[in-house]
């Protein structure tokens, strides 16, 4: 019993540190298709933003100043994607892609710019976990879930204040308006344009926190292609939560928990490219058993032209 609760631990505190990008980019895309923009951008703002905290941090010696220069990449590619989207009502999927296109493609260019190498930036100074005094001492869980770095707990904090901000304030219920009748949000006098641009930028922002916990709250250096589709998968989570803030975070721990067994599977019994697929498997198991049965926001993907 005593080995199976040790081997418990280290498989939670895996689930927890895999599943925490996925909440923070589900949880943007969240923002940004309730108000009736598709954001498949989601991996390339990930990966632009754990390579600006890279490098804000490199150059201030500050994970705090990096974290800034991650928000601020994250917000500004989201607004690019934005203008294309709403202003300039360009194919929002095309969009998308190109974000993620130009962040695979930009962050390798850079990497030989800003640090002369390519592979793996120098290590900088990361977000080193904080253990919680009390909670973290609870047998099995308390480790795994309340000694991480800050990152996580402000995850913690996202989901229900999220989850207000979404269903229990004016600004969600505008935003939610937004996206399944923009004309009747539109009479009321809201700015469609304007709650659009609201739930694209903050999509930015939170998966600018999902992009730089990989690279400062695990790593605390850039690798590149280091999202390896992790906001691919967070879309999957969006979906299977029925763009609700709980329920996409679940489906992020689920998808978090079969990213831990790949570290914690045995190697020598299971071959490590099998382990290797299993989030992506689970990805599309989930789009094509609850993908249809999910309904999305009415007004999603259209763009809105005041009559």
């Amino acid at each position: 019993m005593e080995e199976l609760l040790g081997g418990l631990a280290p498989l939670l505190a895996s689930m927890v540190r895999n599943a925490t990008p996925l909440v923070f980019a589900a949880l943007g895309g969240m923002f940004s298709e309730r108000s009736g923009v598709v954001n498949i951008g989601l991996e390339g703002l990930m990966l632009i933003s754990a390579f600006a905290g890279v490098a804000g941090a490199f150059y201030s010696g500050s994970a705090w100043v990096g974290l800034l220069f991650a928000l601020g990449a994250g917000l500004g590619f989201a607004l690019i994607h934005a203008l294309m989207s709403i202003t300039f009502e360009a194919d929002q999927i095309i969009s998308g892609t190109a974000i993620n296109l130009l962040a695979l493609g930009g962050t390798g260019f850079l990497m030989e710019l800003v640090f002369g190498r390519s592979g793996t930036s120098p290590r900088v100074q990361g977000f080193e976990p904080v253990a919680i005094p009390v909670l973290s001492e609870i047998p099995v869980v308390g480790r795994a879930f309340f000694d991480q770095s800050l990152l996580v707990y402000l995850m913690y904090a996202m989901v229900p204040l999220t989850y207000l901000l979404v269903f229990r304030t004016p600004f969600g219920l505008r935003l939610r308006g937004t996206g399944e009748a923009p004309e009747a949000v539109d009479t009321a006098g809201v700015s469609v344009a304007r709650m659009r641009y609201y739930g694209v930028a903050l999509s930015g922002l939170l998966a600018a926190l999902g992009g730089v916990y990989l690279s400062m709250g695990i790593l605390s250096a850039f690798t590149e292609g280091m999202t390896n589709g992790r906001g691919f998968i967070a879309l999957a989570a969006l979906i299977f939560g029925r763009w609700n803030p709980v329920g996409a975070a679940g489906a992020a721990f689920l998808f978090g928990l079969a990213q831990a067994f790949i570290f914690q599977a045995p190697q020598d019994v299971i071959p490590l490219e099998f382990l290797q697929m299993i989030p992506y498997v689970l990805t599309i198991v989930v789009l094509a058993g609850f993908g249809g049965r999910a309904v999305a926001p009415a007004a999603i993907g259209k763009p809105y032209r005041k009559e």
